[in-house]
């Protein structure tokens, strides 16, 4: 038995299914998860010694990579100073500040501890501001466990949303519509639903919680009309596409101005944090200014945004960066694409900047619907081929994978040698 085999049974006699998130159990893919142990530059290694070359990256936060000098130095030079506080510190307005230097759409910014923390603050806000109750949020977007966002009616059923967990009382679900992201008119039919009842529509401008999905032409400028046409507010949930698809998010992008957005992950530099941002005049509805209660102990703690400033200035100071990772994520998705061809294995790779998602579908992937018409059998036999070889990708069919700018040339040429390899044996 190895040594990750080993830490599994041991985790499964004290922490719920032997994980403390759900995808890392790599229940999807039959397999049992490696047990990691280091991380430098583009690769990981486990608790047996087997290196990885790492496609997952933390789920997005590590844009230069594992262990970066300038982001682990200045998380050690804040550890000298003290772990936490529960107080005020500059750092907290120097991240603030800089966030609103960068995005054109935040007036002011509250930190928090967590991507679902910042969603769940941003919905309760959008209530307070509102004074309405029910929110849009879309088929397959994930944006946390909080209960008001974890429900997913499937397919075109919004008058009857259905919880994605146990523990929600229908009574929040009832609150909560649910569309078809790239369908305007399903936008349309939600709001006809609850006319003059709808607080804000949440979305994640590029939906990576489903693999990653590209909005068509026209559909965020879209929602964004519809929810000022019915009053509502428009929230973006950026927790994975914040400073990765640029310095001002894919808002910045696709040319969007929400009223509130979510992030994470990159403000983090790998530890632990959330942030949810916006108009003044909504944001001061937040208490101590407003009557819209959110707290936290460890909000702004100091280590995150230590590692937070160090990596967005890195990001300021490298301007190419964006144009690298594009570039990177357009070789590999050119290689995977041919090597489908060839083999006319039925797959497609959609990208947007350094994220994608290698589906195993016979049609393009355009919202929830088509992808749920993925062979999640396949991706899994693909997924250990790929692993066996020394390639670490997100054990699930329905995740991002994401590249770093450590990833070297070599390293993505060694992905494409190994899936050339797999697919061959498919």
């Amino acid at each position: 038995m190895t040594k990750s085999e080993l830490l599994f049974k041991r985790a499964c006699d004290c922490i719920p299914g032997g994980v403390n998130s759900p995808v890392r159990a790599f229940a999807s893919v039959g397999r049992t998860p490696p047990f990691i142990v280091k991380g430098q530059g583009s690769r990981i290694w486990d608790a047996d010694g087997k290196e990885y070359i790492d496609y997952v990256c933390s789920w997005g936060p590590l844009v230069f990579g594992h262990a970066m000098p300038e982001v682990v130095e200045a998380v050690r030079s804040a550890a000298l100073q003290g772990l936490s506080f529960g107080a005020a510190t500059e750092a907290e307005v120097e991240m603030a500040e800089l966030v609103c230097s960068l995005v054109p759409s935040a007036g002011m910014v509250r930190m928090v501890n967590s991507g679902t923390e910042a969603v769940m603050s941003a919905v309760r806000l959008a209530r307070g501001y509102t004074g309405r109750r029910k929110i849009i949020k879309f088929a397959g977007c994930y944006h946390g466990h909080s209960d008001a966002v974890l429900v997913n009616a499937g397919s075109g059923l919004m008058t009857q949303s259905i919880s994605s967990s146990a523990g929600i009382p229908d009574t929040v679900c009832a609150d909560t519509l649910v569309a078809d992201f790239n369908d305007e008119e399903s936008v349309r039919r939600a709001f006809r639903q609850a006319p003059g009842e709808v607080a804000a529509v949440i979305l994640e401008l590029v939906p990576a919680n489903m693999g990653v999905v590209l909005p068509q032409p026209g559909f965020l400028q879209a929602v964004r009309t519809l929810c000022t046409e019915n009053g509502a507010l428009m929230v973006a949930d950026e927790v994975i596409t914040g400073f990765r698809l640029s310095l001002s998010g894919a808002q910045g992008v696709y040319g969007i101005t929400p009223d509130l957005t979510t992030f994470g992950k990159i403000i983090g530099g790998g530890l632990p944090v959330g942030a949810f941002c916006g108009k003044k005049e909504i944001m001061q509805q937040i208490a101590p200014s407003g009557s819209v209660y959110q707290a936290g102990t460890l909000s702004g703690n100091p280590l995150s945004m230590a590692a937070g400033l160090a990596q967005l200035h890195l990001l300021q100071n490298n301007p190419g960066i964006y144009r690298k990772l594009d570039d990177s994520a357009s070789y590999l998705e050119t290689g995977l694409t041919d090597l489908i061809r060839n083999y006319g294995i039925p797959a497609v790779v959609n990208r947007c900047g350094s994220l994608f998602t290698l589906f195993f579908s016979a049609v393009p992937v355009t919202g929830y619907a088509t992808a749920r018409k993925c062979d999640t059998r396949l991706f899994a036999r693909f997924f250990s081929l790929m692993l066996d070889q020394g390639i670490y990708l997100a054990p699930s069919q329905f995740e991002a994978g994401f590249l770093s700018s450590a990833h070297t040339r070599q390293d993505i040429d060694r992905l494409l040698e190994c899936a050339d390899h797999a697919f061959s044996l498919l």
